[in-house]
């Protein structure tokens, strides 16, 4: 398991990005997180706009003309901005934060789910703060290997709700 020393007093750990998904029955966005090496999911709702482009990015879709976190990752790679990682650093009464962290030492505060759409475009890695897992982190045992891991997500959503993480 890496472990990561960020700024802040606060270990982080590596996380992939499960897939966005509809929370029923208020089809709020979710977008699922998991511990690169860990049980641990942590589940962050995200607004629709944000939902479709982290979903476009895992997907490879290419639209016809940049949206919004397309354009941001071409500027900085334009301007010579090295993006290094993002991270998810706090969660404060139900709200989550992130923040961009470039090679410069530089770190930019910034909507989780914006942080993970360009994290993907980009293709750097997605920590999160220790203590939001332990906080927000929601512990899946892996009782069967073989199973799929979009359908644990589909089963988690239907026993989650928003009040779980406040």
């Amino acid at each position: 398991m890496k472990d990561y020393q960020t700024g802040y007093a606060d270990r982080v750990q590596a996380l992939d990005v499960v897939g966005v998904r509809m929370e029923v029955p208020s089809n709020s966005p979710i977008v699922l997180l998991r511990e690169a090496s860990g049980a641990r999911y942590l589940p962050i709702w995200v607004g629709a706009v944000e939902a479709t482009a982290i979903a476009f990015a895992q997907q490879g879709v290419v639209p016809p003309r940049p949206l919004t976190h397309d354009l941001f990752r071409d500027t900085l790679t334009a301007v010579g901005a090295e993006l290094s990682e993002i991270q998810i650093t706090d969660l404060r009464d139900g709200v989550f934060f992130a923040e961009l962290v470039f090679q410069s030492g530089i770190r930019v505060s910034a909507r989780p789910s914006d942080a993970i759409a360009l994290a993907l475009r980009l293709g750097v890695p997605i920590l999160g703060a220790e203590s939001v897992l332990d906080e927000a982190g929601i512990e899946i045992p892996d009782e069967e290997p073989a199973e799929d891991e979009v359908e644990r997500f589909r089963a988690f959503l239907d026993q989650v709700s928003p009040e779980d993480f406040g």
